[in-house]
């Protein structure tokens, strides 16, 4: 998938053009200075689950088709500190030009949200 990918330590366990879910681990290297996961670690999970999907669902249309992130608004519920964590993005909207992704993130064994994303993609054509 890519350094960045893999240094966040992200594994796949869905993965198509209707569905992505992943399970990661939040800990000590991903804290911002009070000690809990940095909103970036979340904004990374949202876009990489959503550009995934994304770039998945518009290849079986386009093999040639690529995806950008245009615009990636991510909130932030819960503060967590470390645990394995599940996140899973649904598109909310896929059309010629655009598309527009749900991310969500719980900790496992948790009904709460920690953090939940929309990304928003740009469709790139030859």
């Amino acid at each position: 998938m890519g350094n960045f990918v893999d240094y966040l330590g992200i594994e796949f366990t869905e993965l198509s053009g209707d569905r992505v879910v992943a399970r990661w681990t939040a800990g000590p290297t991903m804290h911002q200075p009070y000690g809990i996961v940095h909103g970036g670690v979340h904004c990374s999970v949202v876009e990489t689950l959503g550009s995934l999907g994304g770039m998945t669902w518009l290849s079986g249309r386009d093999p040639e088709g690529k995806v950008v992130g245009v615009n990636n608004n991510t909130d932030f519920y819960r503060a967590v500190t470390g645990g394995p964590m599940t996140s899973t993005a649904t598109p909310i909207h896929q059309g010629r030009s655009q598309q527009v992704w749900l991310i969500e993130t719980y900790a496992d064994g948790d009904d709460r949200i920690v953090a939940r994303g929309q990304l928003r993609l740009q469709n790139l054509y030859p």
